[in-house]
């Protein structure tokens, strides 16, 4: 078995058209899907999905697993998620060879990884 790496990260929301909107504010760009059981964006290559969370939450979601998202600049896009009412995880923190990582939640509580990493290669 050989892995190809990581191609879709799902966001699972209460809300598709009030979750449309605000990643569609964050990233600049509409969906390229747009259906009322999934949104897709494509974001420099790589899946953001939302679907629509099959009945509220009873408990919080679980932070154990984040999914990065590389930034140029981790501490603007931090502020900018903020901004558009994200709620802080992580602070922006430098772990070390030049890489700085944040997290922060979305307002349905999904959380959003941000990565620099100057050693990262697609190749």
């Amino acid at each position: 078995m050989k892995l190809l790496g990581l191609r879709t990260t799902i966001y699972k929301v209460s809300d598709m058209e009030k979750a449309k909107k605000w990643y569609s504010d964050f990233l600049g760009f509409e969906p390229y899907f747009d259906e009322p059981f999934y949104v897709g964006f494509n974001v420099a290559g790589y899946e953001l999905g939302l679907q629509p969370e099959e009945e509220a939450q009873s408990t919080e979601k679980s932070d154990s697993v984040i999914t990065y998202w590389g930034a140029e600049n981790v501490s603007e896009s931090y502020q900018a998620l903020i901004s558009l009412g994200a709620n802080r995880h992580e602070e922006p923190t430098d772990v070390g060879g030049g890489i700085i990582i944040a997290s922060l939640k979305d307002p349905w509580a999904n959380i959003i990884g941000l990565i620099f990493n100057p050693h990262f290669s697609l190749s």
